[in-house]
């Protein structure tokens, strides 16, 4: 079956693709949702004077607003109707993840199947509207406090503001459960793509431009070319690449004849927290930078001025609080998403066990050594994808969309998406001779 599966992957190919009428229409639902996304991050907040805001974030790009807009597509700097974007309900499923595994009952609902994963749904989306209204109420404040940004403020600027925005990102939400239901690929995943792929062709301007006017050499240019070859190849490799722990399944007996025991796998994924650690570091690294911005009209301290200039994007102190945030968050992560106890439960369940350990306490004990093993190189490999784009940018100023964590999901999000292509062209190629022998059949019995 596998050598089967080799090949018919390996025959894929536009004739398959054609006759795919159901991915066709997919892939279409996907970028039909996508372009609804964009338009949306176009479609400016009522009330706001756009040449005011403009130049009021210009002050902020280079804080944690600059990554939201990243993230964003490009919404936050234009004040769009889908400013806050999707973040409020990925912290949401964090939070929701975190809670299940120290809450009884919503640990219990995990483990009861389907209908649990649909409850605990449920709570994420009032945790998405509880933080998307606490947002949203904040930057109306924040945009009343401005010079200028809005044009009448007063409680119908907020309450609009704040409907206006949270049922931006409600909309976000739906879209992209839509995409997951009837397109291809992760719907949430693939609207931060496009957010990012969005801006990468004015970044790239932007470094060419540099390059015209004698800001940045032709050698350096073409040294940034190939270190985000190197760091899309080195994201290709460790995404992929994966501890398999044998499995082993004693015989059974039925009837009167004796089954061999079954053999598999329990892949361990070496980079298992995704890109959850550099998302987390990098927010709470650049909220000093934030609110030194917003602080200016005020006289700070010495020592704080010290601390959050040493703080700065590209500072020494940044890029080593940086590392050691994604080392420890990708610890934290992957101890969150992936119980070892579980796991050897219901290893022990199905009758399973690893060879040379006695199933339950013992084996779940090896999977977790073997866990914090690869972890150790996964969270190495994080902070060396984070951190060369970082040097860069600090050396060279090129523009943000070029650093590692955007690099990292752009890579991922397409490994995922391209892999999703291939299983339905795949699965349409088996029902393809399926159908063909069935009529052969049909034929012989006649």
């Amino acid at each position: 079956m596998a050598s089967a599966a080799e090949q018919l992957a390996s025959n894929l190919n536009f004739a398959a693709f054609a006759k795919a009428e159901d991915l066709k229409k997919r892939i279409w639902f996907t970028i039909g949702a996508l372009l609804v996304y964009r338009l949306g991050t176009y479609i400016p907040l009522p009330g706001i004077n756009p040449d005011a805001f403009a130049q009021a974030f210009s002050s902020q790009s280079k804080g944690v607003l600059g990554m939201f807009n990243m993230f964003a597509g490009g919404a936050v700097q234009r004040m769009a109707i889908f400013a806050l974007g999707i973040m409020p309900y990925i912290s949401a499923s964090i939070i929701m993840q975190l809670m299940t595994s120290v809450i009884p009952s919503l640990e219990s609902l995990k483990k009861e199947g389907e209908q649990g994963r649909k409850i605990i749904n449920q709570y994420t989306r009032y945790g998405t509207v509880l933080l998307a209204l606490i947002q949203a109420y904040g930057i109306s404040v924040g945009l009343e406090g401005g010079n200028g940004i809005v044009n009448d403020p007063g409680m119908f600027f907020r309450i609009s503001t704040v409907v206006t925005l949270v049922g931006g990102t409600m909309f976000l939400m739906w879209l992209g459960e839509q995409i997951t239901a009837r397109g291809i690929g992760n719907g949430i995943s693939l609207i931060i793509f496009s957010g990012i792929v969005a801006g990468l062709p004015r970044a790239i301007s932007g470094t060419l431009e540099l390059g015209r006017t004698g800001a940045l050499s032709t050698g350096l240019i073409l040294a940034i070319i190939v270190l985000a070859i190197v760091v899309i190849a080195l994201i290709v490799f460790f995404e992929r690449a994966q501890r398999r722990l044998l499995i082993q399944y004693p015989k059974r007996q039925v009837g009167n004849r004796m089954f061999q025991g079954d053999t598999s796998h329990l892949p361990l994924k070496l980079n298992t927290s995704g890109v959850i650690p550099p998302i987390f570091a990098s927010s709470l690294l650049l909220l000093p930078a934030t609110v030194a911005g917003f602080s200016q009209t005020t006289n700070l301290p010495a020592w704080a001025s010290t601390i959050l200039a040493s703080l700065g994007h590209g500072q020494p102190l940044y890029m080593i609080f940086y590392a050691g945030m994604i080392v420890f968050f990708a610890f934290f992560y992957t101890a969150i998403v992936f119980n070892p106890k579980d796991t050897a439960d219901q290893l022990k369940k199905h009758s399973g066990f690893i060879p040379g350990y006695r199933p339950g306490e013992r084996t779940a004990e090896y999977i977790d050594y073997v866990l914090t093993r690869i972890t150790v190189v996964g969270a190495i490999y994080l902070v060396l994808v984070c951190l060369l784009p970082e040097f860069l940018i600090s050396a060279t100023g090129v523009p943000f969309y070029l650093g590692g964590t955007s690099l990292l999901i752009v890579v991922s999000v397409t490994l995922d998406t391209v892999a999703q292509i291939q299983g339905h062209l795949i699965a349409h190629q088996y029902e393809g001779l399926i159908k063909k022998s069935k009529l052969r059949g049909g034929k012989r019995s006649r």
